[in-house]
């Protein structure tokens, strides 16, 4: 039995809600994973990932979903291919490329709200996966943007703390009235 087993059937769990800035909850610094908060972590996944392939979104950090752990699941297929789930726990960054790229955003916790954000082009992470075996890969494109983009989740960061006061505040905005217009 493979650990991501529960992935068949995915789409008839129910989707773990996913909390909307400027919850409070989405500025906090999460705490490293434990060993004893496993269990508890693998209870979360399926609901996350139902949330995250629902929303659709390629990635989800606990945070978002309320919970004070560090860690986050990603899956880059989109509907045509075979689901490819990512989950990084305790992620660190070790290293970073000096080249810079620029890559349009958006979140799940900001839903609608996009804006091009600069990062470094590549990384390369470690990670605990589920056995707690310690992972090291590196990655670019996509897969670097989204890894940072979770990670920043995990210390308290948004997507839009990477822009100009003028622009964070205008998609604030937008999100606070679109949010408002949702709910009558």
């Amino acid at each position: 039995m493979s650990e991501l087993d529960f992935l068949t059937g995915i789409d008839d769990v129910p989707p773990t809600p996913i909390l909307i800035a400027p919850d409070p909850i989405l500025r906090q610094i999460t705490r490293d994973v434990a060993p004893e908060d496993i269990a508890f972590l693998r209870k979360q996944l399926p609901g996350m990932f139902s949330a995250m392939y629902k929303a659709p979104g390629i990635g989800l950090a606990a945070p978002q979903v309320g919970i004070d752990l560090r860690f986050a699941i990603i899956d880059l297929a989109d509907e045509k291919e075979p689901r490819d789930p990512l989950i990084l726990i305790n992620p660190e960054i070790v290293e970073d490329s000096e080249q810079m790229a620029a890559r349009e955003e958006g979140c799940l916790s900001l839903p609608n709200q996009y804006a091009e954000v600069i990062r470094p082009e590549s990384i390369r992470v470690r990670y605990r996966d589920l056995q707690g075996d310690v992972i090291e890969r590196e990655a670019d494109g996509l897969l670097a943007t989204c890894i940072q983009h979770e990670m920043d989740h995990l210390d308290g960061v948004l997507f839009v703390d990477h822009l100009s006061t003028l622009k964070r505040n205008m998609i604030m905005r937008r999100l606070a009235k679109e949010q408002k217009f949702k709910k009558k």
